[in-house]
């Protein structure tokens, strides 16, 4: 790691991260700002994280790629769409009730207006009064036009649902009425991918400041911070569909919740995957280029030191983007049924409630990883506070240890396979392309899925196993004798993938509980892209 240096107070790169995605201007932020601070009340940062989340989920709801489930067999011109303008509707039930809230007092403006439009006879009079209805000068004018647009909403969609079929092109109109009108607010609006709010999105965890601060590039520490509050905001989804699946009354709303949650996590993902590495490149480009050229020889050691921690940085968040991935896909399209599924509440429930409790191990788990990476051997953020939290925590450790034991034994059983037709004289074969490319496979598997896990484990033989690694990569063609190192230290690590797999599997948290071979497997199947 380069030394440890105080982020400057001038280079506030969190705040400016949490200002600069709000997508508000700089007078509407100050206003908001102001709305918010003179609410008296305690639980109002709660009610309006749900709020917004429920409009970005309303608007996510409708693609059916943010739907759990196996894809729809039959075309969306032959659904029926009964069962999503039903959560559609529930979910406006429950936006009315939240912004009534919000609105307080001011609350009564609305039943008098309703009032007024079916008195006015003049009609003059009552374009003055829409005039005055869509007005959005501040905070309590926006949320009155959410008020107002969601009652209609709510009506609409009561006729709608006493139809005997709700088409696919009656459903859509009705859900791109709903998102325009979300998206024309002027203060509530937040359909933007990887956006953030100071009201709610603040990382509490001293551990996790803690290690942002000890990070000098300010790209690499922009990015830190954008993943973190966006794991964050996901940990704060999931505890929202934990309350929404929890109540019978509630539990469909609930995947309004988990289509932003896939939706934001795809973004995350993405972002991670294409887009972080280039940044933390491109800024230490500039670092280099901005050091003078008669420093370069007394600066050289900790320039070096800041590449090495750069790159580890990355293959982290390579490791973190992947698992998520593997995750939520297999969460989304393998555990839980579709929302036209028929299922009752009371079995609904229980499976959202393991989902998100799996879901959380997995966000909590990336967020360990990173400070783990930034800060190696310093306390990590303990996030996992109940016994059913560490237990899915060690669940997750223990199947990511079985699935990277097989990826090294076929690797292991290739390579001898390779080895053996070399033997035979056809050396040919063991240099060219097409037996190269397992090699090739393997890398990728290991800054996947093995890299995080040898890096956190205190693997003794670290060292000589990434030379191995590097000695494979840095070659076009495959070489006999680095390929029979490769090996030798990959059968050190299966064994003491072995050893670790037992010691996890003995932890107080797992009593009772036995490896579930077969989900290991489909999770497996679905990072390797086969299912």
């Amino acid at each position: 790691m380069p030394p440890i240096a105080v982020i400057r107070t001038e280079r506030d790169v969190y705040a400016n991260l949490l200002r600069d995605t709000r997508g508000l201007r700089r007078e509407q932020a100050n206003a908001r700002d102001v709305w918010f601070a003179s609410m008296p009340w305690e639980r109002k940062e709660e009610t309006l994280f749900e709020l917004e989340m429920l409009l970005k989920g309303l608007a996510c709801f409708g693609n059916p790629r943010n739907h759990p489930g196996t894809p729809a067999a039959k075309s969306a011109v032959a659904q029926d769409f009964h069962e999503e303008l039903r959560i559609l509707r529930d979910a406006s039930q429950r936006v009315i009730t939240l912004t009534k809230q919000l609105l307080g007092d001011k609350e009564r403006a609305y039943t008098f207006t309703r009032y007024l439009e079916s008195v006015l006879p003049e009609d003059s009079a009552r374009g003055r009064l829409i005039q005055e209805q869509l007005t959005q000068d501040t905070p309590e004018e926006a949320l009155f036009v959410l008020r107002n647009a969601f009652g209609h909403f709510l009506d609409l969609s009561d006729g709608l649902a006493r139809l005997g079929r709700v088409s696919n092109r009656l459903y859509f109109a009705m859900h791109g009425v709903v998102v325009r009108e979300i998206g024309r607010n002027a203060y509530f609006n937040p359909l933007m991918a990887l956006e953030f709010r100071p009201e709610f999105d603040r990382i509490r965890s001293g551990e996790v400041l803690e290690a942002l601060h000890v990070v000098e590039s300010e790209t690499a520490h922009r990015v830190l911070a954008l993943t973190f509050l966006a794991l964050f905001r996901a940990l704060r989804y999931v505890s929202l569909v934990d309350a929404y699946a929890s109540d019978p009354a509630s539990t469909r709303r609930a995947y309004v919740i988990l289509a932003v949650l896939r939706s934001d996590l795809r973004a995350l993902t993405r972002y991670l995957g294409r887009r972080a590495g280039d940044a933390i490149a491109d800024g230490l480009e500039r670092e280099l280029l901005a050091t003078p050229s008669d420093e370069i020889g007394v600066r050289y050691t900790h320039l070096a030191d800041v590449a090495r921690s750069l790159t580890r940085i990355r293959g982290t968040l390579d490791h973190v983007a992947n698992g998520l991935r593997v995750e939520v896909k297999k969460i989304f399209e393998h555990d839980l049924p579709s929302p036209q599924a028929e299922i009752s509440a009371q079995e609904l429930g229980p499976q959202m409630v393991i989902a998100a409790a799996e879901l959380r191990a997995s966000l909590q788990n990336a967020v360990r990883a990173l400070c783990s990476e930034i800060r190696p051997g310093d306390t990590l953020p303990e996030l996992a506070v109940d016994l059913a939290g560490r237990r899915a925590a060690s669940d997750r450790l223990r199947r990511e240890i079985w699935m990277f034991q097989q990826i090294l034994r076929a690797f292991l059983a290739k390579a001898d396979a390779a080895a053996s037709a070399g033997s035979d004289g056809a050396h040919d074969r063991w240099a060219g392309h097409g037996s190269f490319q397992f090699v090739r496979d393997f890398l990728g598997h290991f800054r996947a899925i093995g890299y995080q896990l040898v890096r956190s484990h205190d693997y003794e033989r670290l060292d000589p196993f990434l030379t191995s690694l590097e000695r494979l990569r840095d070659v076009d063609l495959l070489e006999p004798h680095r390929m029979a190192e490769a090996v030798e230290e990959c059968r050190a690590l299966s064994q003491f993938l072995g050893e670790l797999f037992e010691k996890v599997s003995g932890r107080a948290e797992l009593a009772g509980h036995g490896f579930d071979r077969q989900s290991a497997g489909e999770t497996l199947k679905i990072y390797l892209g086969r299912a």
